[in-house]
């Protein structure tokens, strides 16, 4: 499939049609395990509570009868997926050049709680009722009365001037915030007027036949074609011959493992597993023959439908697999289908009413007389033999990271920063020391430079690259700075960023951004997203050592555990590491700054209070955390123990708390507390960068957790003062 990859315009867009369509296939996935998933944990839990009990054993059974029903069910849909693939194709409209001239549709302005006006005080809460007719003859009771009025109405002219000052500001910031969001709407539209004027270039090289324009615009709508089943690959090259009006195209066809090879599944309750009963081979072979006729009569189909000047006079489609050449021993191309197409005959098929196979060998077409082994048909023709240029789309699925080009290998990070919200260019052959990739994060809020390291290890990055990275973010004034790799990084590399704004990303890691986005990569041996990294460290907590006095409690002082997770939702894509805290309280005040537990102090001085960071995978954005909260070790003069969240950072900007979704709280209590199991904080347009997750509070002789919710400006700072701690 050697020949040159198309770079147009229409190349472009057809690449990002397939990104979004693996990008919607990625999420469908990722849905499907999460429901696995939350279905063999209820399993579980039937299994278990039906141990000795007859009727819950019978509930149980059937559910596992049901599970099976509905993975027979899938089986079937799968299968009659397959069978009407040609149908499935001809329902879908025709492609058509001018919906690129079309302006992308922008989402609407949103702002959030910034949208929303700050309420006015309402006068008559301040209200202070007068003393009744035999009181008010006391003078002093009515001096009393009056003075009471005049704090009231302090009260609310205080009230009422802070909420006027407040909704002042938020206008302002509505108004910078819709400034930026306008700003961005009309870089979007000027980036649509050069994709149409593009586009009508195209259309002219088109029209007017030029072998490069047609080989380009024909391969573009076959490699963004969509609606096909999920593991269909759209790799191709295509020739177009001036002289006869002929496109030859090589189309990558699914293997014979696209037909399912179990037929059902059934229940066996002798032992409480399921078993797949198999397919006959005889209706795999033939299922698989089917796929192969309809795939060259959709993807011939889609060729004429697109043709809306009459381009081709005919097609010749060649479909391969890559197998075993039995003759070498080597992985090759192996051509299982060919056919020859003419425009005028097929434009004469009732294509929703043939039966694929006859047809497809009625055009003459040839199939493998035994696909599933490999056994090739003879190519009516290849593109290579066309002469002039080739024009392919698709290119190997797994390119090897380690191997990579070092300036494509930048090329593929700037192109991940792309996809992922950012303004990126590479610096590879600018010079710019110590920096390969400069992205732009446009976001209204926390945009800004970024400046990333591409860097192709196959060992453990040393933390000196690390500290490099923190000199060269300050000497180009950026705000944050990233790290990539392929292998991976120790503990003294996560311990150096923390609170420092970088970001490392692991070979693992990158892997998965990659799938994110619809792009390819793999770590040496195709372990991909599941593979490790050579030199990939893990101490349980991402790298970190595990902090002095967290051992596990015994049975009888067992201590209460708050665990705190939440997402992200950054323009970049970029998460947001929450600070989890913990103020030692009296009266409302920290007992000592030793008792304000963060980030840099885990612990109090009596051990009663833990932190412990959560981080599941090396380099991984921390998302969750954990409090161990031991009553039995609190100071006597402790009554409250209040527990929060900050996005704050030592570099500014901080982030606010409308960047976070899914904050949530799960606890588990110890002897002597109580409180809620599981509440989730509603942060959604929150523009303050601090948050009161709850408190525990001494109730008598136990402790009762309450949840709180309030927001609080200046992020940690703000939540230190707020409790007494003394500041720098």
């Amino acid at each position: 499939m050697a020949g040159r990859r198309n770079d147009g315009v229409l190349a472009v867009w057809a690449e990002a049609q397939r990104q979004e369509q693996r990008r919607e296939e990625a999420r469908w996935r990722a849905q499907e395990a999460e429901r696995r998933r939350q279905e063999r944990e209820a399993r579980e839990a039937q299994r278990a509570a039906a141990r000795g009990e007859r009727e819950a054993l019978r509930a149980y059974q059937q559910s596992r009868e049901a599970e099976v029903a509905r993975r027979t069910a899938e089986l079937d849909g799968r299968v009659e997926e397959l069978r009407g693939l040609l149908a499935a194709g001809l329902g879908r409209p025709a492609f058509r050049p001018q919906a690129l001239l079309a302006p992308r549709a922008l989402p609407a302005f949103e702002p959030g709680r910034l949208g929303e006006p700050v309420p006015m005080p309402d006068q008559a809460q301040y209200q202070v009722p007068p003393p009744d007719a035999v009181q008010a003859r006391n003078p002093a009771v009515w001096r009393q009365y009056e003075q009471y009025v005049a704090q009231a109405r302090a009260r609310f002219e205080q009230d009422w001037y802070a909420a006027q000052a407040a909704e002042a500001d938020r206008q302002r910031r509505l108004a910078e915030y819709h400034g930026q969001y306008l700003e961005w709407v009309a870089q979007q539209r000027r980036q649509d007027e050069e994709r149409a004027a593009g586009t009508q270039e195209l259309l002219g090289r088109l029209r007017a036949g030029e072998a490069e324009a047609v080989q380009e615009y024909f391969s573009a709508v076959l490699y963004a074609s969509a609606g096909w089943p999920e593991g269909f690959p759209h790799r191709l090259v295509a020739a177009w011959e001036a002289s006869t009006r002929q496109l030859v195209v090589n189309w990558e066809l699914p293997g014979a493992d696209v037909v399912p090879a179990a037929a059902r599944v059934r229940y066996v309750k002798t032992d409480d597993r399921e078993a797949e009963v198999a397919r006959p081979a005889t209706e795999r072979k033939a299922l698989y023959r089917e796929v192969m006729a309809q795939s060259a009569l959709r993807v011939v189909a889609e060729l004429f439908r697109a043709d809306g000047d009459g381009l081709l006079a005919s097609v010749v489609l060649n479909g391969f697999v890559h197998g075993i050449d039995p003759a070498t021993g080597r992985e090759a191309q192996r051509f299982l289908s060919t056919v020859t197409v003419d425009r005028a005959e097929f434009s004469g098929l009732a294509l929703d009413r043939v039966a694929a196979v006859e047809c497809f060998q009625g055009l003459g077409g040839t199939l493998s007389a035994r696909p599933e082994r490999l056994d090739e048909v003879r190519p009516d023709r290849l593109p290579e033999t066309v002469g002039g240029s080739l024009a392919g789309q698709g290119g190997e699925e797994e390119p090897d990271l380690f191997e990579m080009d070092p300036i494509e290998f930048e090329e593929l990070i700037a192109e991940l920063f792309r996809l992922r919200g950012f303004r990126v260019m590479t610096t590879a052959r600018s010079g710019d020391a110590g920096v390969d990739v400069v992205a732009e994060d446009l976001d209204p809020v926390t945009g800004g430079r970024i400046v990333i390291q591409a860097k192709r290890y196959r060992s453990t990055v040393s933390p000196t690259a690390v500290r490099d990275l923190d000199s060269t973010v300050r000497h180009h004034g950026a705000i944050k700075g990233i790290l990539v790799t392929t292998a991976g990084f120790g503990p003294g590399s996560y311990d150096y960023i923390r609170n420092k704004p970088l970001t490392l990303v692991s070979g693992p890691e990158l892997v998965e951004l990659l799938a994110e986005q619809g792009l390819r990569g793999r770590l040496g041996d195709g372990k991909g997203a599941n593979g490790t990294a050579d030199g990939a460290h893990g101490t349980g907590t991402g790298g970190r050592p595990a902090p002095a006095g967290s051992g596990t409690a015994g049975p009888e002082g067992r201590p209460s555990s708050l665990r705190l997770s939440w997402q992200s939702r950054t323009a970049g894509g970029d998460a947001v590491e929450l600070d989890v805290s913990a103020f030692l309280c009296a009266g409302g005040t920290v007992l000592s700054d030793e008792h304000f537990v963060f980030f840099n102090n885990p612990q109090d001085p009596d051990g009663a209070v833990h932190l412990h960071p959560t981080r599941s995978v090396p380099g991984e954005p921390l998302r969750a955390a954990e409090l161990t909260v031991d009553p039995g070790r609190l100071p006597a003069a402790a009554d409250a123990v209040v527990i929060a969240v900050s996005t704050e950072e030592e570099e500014p900007p901080a982030l606010p708390l409308g960047y976070v979704h899914g904050l949530s709280v799960t606890a588990a209590y110890g002897p002597g507390a109580a409180g809620p199991e599981r509440w989730a904080a509603a942060t959604g347009g929150v523009p303050d960068t601090a948050l009161l997750v709850g408190a525990f509070q001494r109730k008598g002789g136990s402790w009762e957790f309450t949840p709180d919710g309030t927001a609080v400006a200046g992020g940690l700072a703000g939540l230190a003062v707020r409790w007494g701690v003394a500041v720098e």
